[in-house]
């Protein structure tokens, strides 16, 4: 049974292609994936929110003046990223620079949308963006991870 569902049976004597995320192979450490995660998780949480100033809260969310506050944001992001890349896989320290332009770019429209909407916390349209915006920084970071396990199974233990 195990054997008809496994993706190295020949269908009429071909071997079907291996279709997988670019530049991932089909198997990856389950160490080095469950190590990343968990490192993205704790800087998300601190970057985020620990090191969050009101100054960038609100700076980032203004009609005018909000490009220094969400650069300096996505800056801290972009750090943590960096020291994650550079302890766990340091060729891939340029996603530092993705995750930059990805947070600011995350962070940009919800602001926008937010005051477009008008959405305050006692909204539920506030907490459908909140959300959207935590959960596609989760997804950016889960994308990193899966790539620094894929670095760090091919180098071996």
């Amino acid at each position: 049974m195990g054997a008809a569902l496994s993706s190295e049976m020949p269908i009429l004597g071909v071997m079907p292609k291996r279709r997988v995320m670019v530049g991932l192979p089909q198997q990856l450490s389950t160490v080095w994936l469950i190590v990343s995660v968990v490192a993205f998780l704790a800087k998300h949480l601190i970057t985020d929110f620990f090191l969050q100033t009101k100054w960038m809260a609100l700076g980032k969310t203004r009609t005018v003046g909000w490009v220094l506050p969400l650069s300096v944001h996505t800056g801290v992001h972009a750090a943590g990223t960096l020291a994650i890349c550079l302890a766990l896989a340091p060729a891939l320290s340029w996603f530092a620079v993705v995750d930059f332009f990805v947070h600011f770019l995350l962070d940009r429209v919800k602001a926008v949308l937010a005051r477009r909407w008008s959405a305050t916390p006692d909204q539920q349209i506030f907490w459908w963006l909140l959300g959207t915006d935590q959960t596609l920084h989760a997804l950016t970071h889960f994308i990193f991870a899966l790539w620094i396990a894929a670095a760090r199974g091919a180098a071996g233990p």
